[in-house]
Formats: structure tokens, sequence, C-alpha cells
């Protein structure tokens, strides 16, 4: 297993336990078929593996696949309904740091969105496959907003779309209007498949407070913490 998948995997197991999740370990060991296409020498944060072991370990993913998106990071992990980690890889987000959605964004053309306005935003999203006017059939993560999942396309080459997700640095992947592209493999592979019947979609967000975007992980996450606090002080009498 690759190095980064083996970290995250560990600290999957020590996050769904401090939930007192059961089958903790046995969702991780799962992960050894994970895809990784994440570049050599790049970590996931905690706050991703605490976001994902929450989402198993309370249900909010209802049994759906899920995907957990690190802006900052440009990384997408995904995980089956059942927990198991399917791949991780870098991903392009808007080239607009923030986390909202501008009114009336989803109903103008690319080239009409203000750059301030290219912001993949923040949360929990359901989302799925459906119809779009110009693309197909794609992989809505939020219809509202018009932000999608698809794979990288060649249709701007100044725009270095594939370049930059092979780079290993992540500041060169904000350059979309809003939407997540990931590698064709990556989209053929694990993507489109996982995703078939829908899911659930976490961005963390980009300056919003993680407690304004996602509140009952960070209330969960910080009654973890004391719990976790009080078994080290009795531990030490």
């Amino acid at each position: 297993m690759p190095p980064a998948i083996r970290a995250a995997c560990g600290a999957l197991v020590l996050v769904l336990a401090s939930f007192d999740a059961a089958g903790a370990e046995d969702a991780a060991a799962q992960t050894a078929s994970a895809v990784d296409q994440l570049p050599q020498g790049q970590d996931v944060s905690d706050t991703v593996i605490e976001l994902a072991g929450w989402a198993i370990a309370s249900e909010d993913n209802q049994g759906y696949p899920f995907a957990v998106m690190d802006k900052a990071a440009a990384q997408i992990l995904v995980f089956g309904g059942d927990g198991r980690l399917r791949g991780a890889a870098p991903g392009l987000f808007g080239s607009a740091s923030g986390d909202h959605t501008a009114p009336g964004v989803a109903g103008l053309a690319l080239r009409e969105i203000p750059g301030r306005d290219r912001t993949t935003p923040a949360g929990r999203f359901v989302g799925g496959f459906g119809p779009s006017i110009d693309a197909g059939r794609v992989l809505w993560v939020d219809y509202d907003s018009a932000v999608s999942i698809h794979p990288t396309a060649t249709g701007v080459p100044a725009e270095k779309r594939a370049e930059r997700l092979a780079s290993p640095a992540p500041d060169d992947n904000r350059v979309t209007h809003g939407c997540i592209n990931v590698s064709p493999e990556f989209y053929e592979r694990i993507i489109a498949p996982t995703f078939e019947r829908g899911g659930v979609f976490y961005i963390l967000p980009d300056t919003a407070p993680l407690a304004e975007t996602f509140p009952e992980f960070v209330q969960s996450r910080a009654t973890a913490q004391r719990k976790d606090g009080r078994r080290a002080r009795s531990a030490g009498r």
C-alpha cells in the first residue's frame, strides 16, 4: 500500500475507534486495493481523516458512498458506502478562494462568471448523475450551484489542467470556474462507478470557520477529544 494511503488508513482506524464505531479495523483493512494518485510524499490532513471517520461512525453518509475534498491541499478521497477507501487523487478547484456560491452564477455561461465568483463552495452536498445543457450526463455535486466533478479536458490548452494535476504542489490547482476536475483515469476507474447511484460530498472550506461549515462534525470531535482527555487522566492515576 502506498505510504500516504497507509498512513490515512491507520489514522482512520484510530478516529473510528474514538467514535466507538464497530468494525473500525475491518473497514480500514479493506483499503489495500485503494487507488493512490496523490503526489509522492504528500500527506492527508488530520481534518480530512477525522471528517471521513465521523461520516462513517455517525452514519451521516446514510450508507451512500462519499468523498472528502480538501481544497487547500487539492485532494479528493473517495469512500464506498461501507467506509472502504477506494481512492485518493489530486483535484482542480475553483480559481477564486472562497466558500460561497454567488447568486445567479448557475445561470451564467463560463466566460460570464466574474473571477471573484469562480469558487468551489464548501459544505455537505448530496449529488448524483444527471443531464446538463452542454456536457451531456455529468456528476453533479450541487446542481443548484452548477458544481460538478468531471475529468480534465483539453479545451483551453493555456490553462494546462493536466500539467497542474500532475504537479506535486497544490498551489497551482486552483484554475476552474468552480467545478472539480480529476484525471480521466481516476474518473473512469473510481469516481464514475462509485457514484453511479449518487453519494455525499464533503468539501472543506477555504476561509469559513470549520464549525460553521460542519457544525455537527466539530461538536462530535470536541466531545471525542474530551472523552480521550478523561481516559488519559484516569490512566495516569
